[in-house]
């Protein structure tokens, strides 16, 4: 018989809803499936996925917030006259926060409707290969066929569930977003970036705030700029509990939570009492109840992610999968976005083009930003031999650190090259701040496969912190002070 729809997706996140809306362009009859499953607080949201509801638009809008605290600081040595102490208020930035990612949600149901793509907000799974049932929270049940089925249900704050007490006193980032009240004490266990933004702002905000990290921050990234960011974030107040792992979690009388902890160094126990404990273990696939063994779409038996090849193709014909649920890709919206809108084109509109996953940049909103793209000075190691590569570095000091009198020690950026003769650009990183807005004009020349003395050739805007990547000289095979000084 003939299948209802020609596209269905399952997940209505950046992939899913990019790849839905491109495949209406064509004239395709599409259909999206929804569901939000209540976190074990019981926070749940609305049709926008990880990205608009509990990940990088909230969080930018609470790191602003906290810039915000920093800028009220700098702004008594640039002559205004604020009251002290300043005193912030996390119901009013929640509530707006809020608002406007409710706002999103209903703009992503309108531009559905306007492209005409069917919007069912149910829970998904396979009956057969062309075959969803769906099911409403109510417990309706329709059952829905389409020619090509899209899987991108992203994935979902894992929990220590080893750790006793930690399902039942702890929460996670999709729940942090969404509370009324302030968090207060707070202590994240774990170190995933969103753990160090979250830190990050909490601390900005005026929160006592705790990190505890067993081993290495920011797993997957380089690592002397990590150290960097967490260094910055220490000095500007937010603790670091290093080489510890929580063992359980009770709750005391007072409603308060105590944490006890091992210290690996140490060989000792420690305890302390926090309001809010927040998990960053990770995020897990979402993919428990799509049925997926049933119609034989393989999984990484280890992530639980679905194995896909470079056309986003499954292991079985006509089901695809995009975003974070897919092995071996970044877990960043736009690549999801980028890779639903190609997968819709190559269904619907006789094109070709795959989706690269090279020289992808993202930046990391610590306090002070943390901005990449391409490869860590590890990887380029690994790939090319250290006698290969050579790395230019530089501190340098953004100028309106200077009349603020703020501290610049951890402002530093380095680019990763190729030695031969061309000495190609193989990775950028950047501490400081606007990261992402100074990476992202970047990044365009190391897709383009920008050299070393290409680099040196483009006239840097002054005064400007990104101007300071015009001027890298100095390597770190020189030894010598990579310190910027001078205009």
């Amino acid at each position: 018989g003939k299948n209802e729809y020609d596209l269905l997706i399952i997940g209505g996140g950046s992939g899913g809803l990019a790849c839905a809306k491109e495949a209406a362009q064509f004239g395709r009859k599409v259909a999206v499936l929804d569901y939000v499953e209540p976190s074990p607080q019981g926070t749940k949201w609305g049709l926008g996925g990880t990205c608009v509801n509990v990940g990088c638009i909230p969080k930018k809008l609470m790191h602003q917030a906290a810039l915000l605290g920093s800028a009220l600081k700098d702004a008594q040595h640039y002559g205004w006259n604020i009251a002290q102490p300043v005193h912030h208020t996390w119901s009013v930035m929640a509530q707006a926060v809020q608002n406007y990612v409710k706002s999103l949600n209903w703009g992503h149901r309108v531009q559905l409707q306007d492209k005409k793509v069917k919007y069912f907000n149910m829970k998904g799974s396979f009956s057969d290969p062309h075959t969803i049932r769906g099911l409403t929270k109510a417990g309706k049940e329709t059952v829905v066929t389409a020619e090509n089925i899209v899987i991108a249900t992203g994935g979902r704050p894992k929990y220590p569930t080893h750790i006793a007490g930690a399902l039942e006193y702890g929460i996670t980032s999709d729940d942090l977003f969404w509370l009324k009240e302030s968090p207060g004490k707070t202590l994240t266990p774990f170190v995933f970036n969103v753990s160090l933004e979250c830190a990050g702002f909490l601390t900005g905000i005026g929160l006592d705030t705790t990190v505890m990290m067993r081993s290495i921050p920011l797993r997957g990234f380089d690592q002397q700029m990590a150290s960097l960011v967490t260094e910055h974030m220490e000095s500007y107040g937010t603790k670091f509990l290093k080489k510890c792992f929580p063992t359980k979690v009770e709750k005391l009388e007072s409603n308060r939570l105590q944490v006890t902890w091992k210290n690996t160094d140490l060989g000792t126990e420690e305890t302390d009492s926090f309001d809010t404990v927040m998990w960053a273990v990770g995020r897990a696939p979402d993919t428990e109840t799509l049925n997926l063994e049933k119609v034989g779409v393989k999984t990484n038996s280890e992530t639980g992610k679905i194995i896909v090849d470079a056309s986003e193709a499954t292991s079985v014909p006509h089901i695809y999968a995009v975003g974070d649920i897919t092995e071996g890709r970044p877990e960043l919206t736009p690549t999801a976005i980028a890779a639903g809108k190609l997968l819709a084109q190559r269904l619907f509109g006789q094109s070709l083009e795959l989706m690269d996953y090279d020289n992808v940049p993202t930046t990391v909103f610590t306090p002070l930003e943390y901005g990449c793209v391409g490869l860590s000075e590890e990887a380029a190691v690994q790939c090319y031999g250290s006698d290969n590569i050579e790395v230019y570095h530089a501190y340098y000091k953004p100028l309106e650190f200077t009349v603020a009198e703020r501290d610049a020690a951890q402002c530093y950026m380095k680019m990763v090259c190729l030695r031969e003769r061309e000495q190609r650009i193989l990775g950028l990183h950047f501490i400081g701040p606007n990261a992402g807005e100074v990476t992202q004009g970047f990044a365009l020349g190391i897709k383009c496969g920008a050299t070393y003395p290409q680099l040196m050739k483009t006239i840097g805007i002054h005064p400007t912190c990104a101007e300071e990547i015009t001027k890298l000289h100095i390597t770190k095979r020189s030894g010598l002070d990579a310190t910027v000084t001078g205009c």
